[in-house]
């Protein structure tokens, strides 16, 4: 027998799976804050009661922190690919950077609390327990930081990319490729293709201010 739409919705309100909790989280955290963000508001989201967050969060931060790792897992997996291309380095760097653009279009919301989290270590009276998650996240971002600061070097040393300082330079690229979380909105009719479109944008300029000076 088929059940009936309230039923199945009674059902699904009782199981809330983790990794929905942590998706209506992150549209919480992007649209109102982290501070301003209460666990209320993502239970409203959910439709579900907020005693079924706390069955798997104890408190707001570590909600937040794993909506923060859940944007880092994202950014890694889709560089992964990229560092593995054929080609000289700044081959590799600019499909690194490609992968970097779409994946912060194509994850917007999460990516936009990736950010917020740069600042989570000035926040005042974190327990020793969320000072220890704080630095794990600052940690995950100094590595994804250092895969671009070797795809640079790599480049310099094979002289396909001109004699940059490699540390601002990773940073300059990171940062022009975050801010399109400040201007971009997703739009009713975008596709990966225009996002990939975008992302190809975004990147061009980057390089081609590296290329090597005749």
């Amino acid at each position: 027998m088929t059940e009936g739409p309230g039923k199945s919705l009674a059902r699904r309100k009782k199981g809330w799976r983790k990794d929905e909790i942590i998706a209506a989280a992150a549209e919480c955290f992007m649209r109102h804050g982290y501070q301003s963000t209460t666990v209320d508001d993502v239970a409203a989201r959910l439709g579900c009661t907020k005693g079924r967050i706390y069955h798997y969060y104890a408190s707001k931060t570590d909600l937040f922190f794993d909506v923060h790792r859940e944007g880092m897992d994202r950014l890694f997996t889709a560089l992964a690919p990229a560092m593995a291309v054929p080609g000289d380095g700044l081959t590799v760097l600019e499909a690194m950077c490609l992968a970097h653009a779409q994946a912060m279009l194509e994850h917007h919301t999460f990516e936009n609390v990736v950010a917020q989290g740069v600042h989570m270590h000035r926040f005042d009276g974190a327990t020793p327990e969320h000072k220890v998650a704080v630095q794990d996240l600052i940690d995950s971002r100094d590595t994804f930081e250092g895969h671009f600061k070797q795809a640079i070097r790599r480049a310099i040393d094979d002289g396909s990319l001109r004699d940059v300082d490699v540390a601002v330079t990773a940073k300059v690229i990171l940062g022009a490729l975050q801010w399109t979380l400040y201007w971009y909105r997703p739009a009713k009719g975008d596709t990966a293709r225009t996002r990939a479109g975008l992302a190809q944008k975004l990147v061009d300029p980057l390089i081609e201010g590296l290329r090597p000076r005749d």
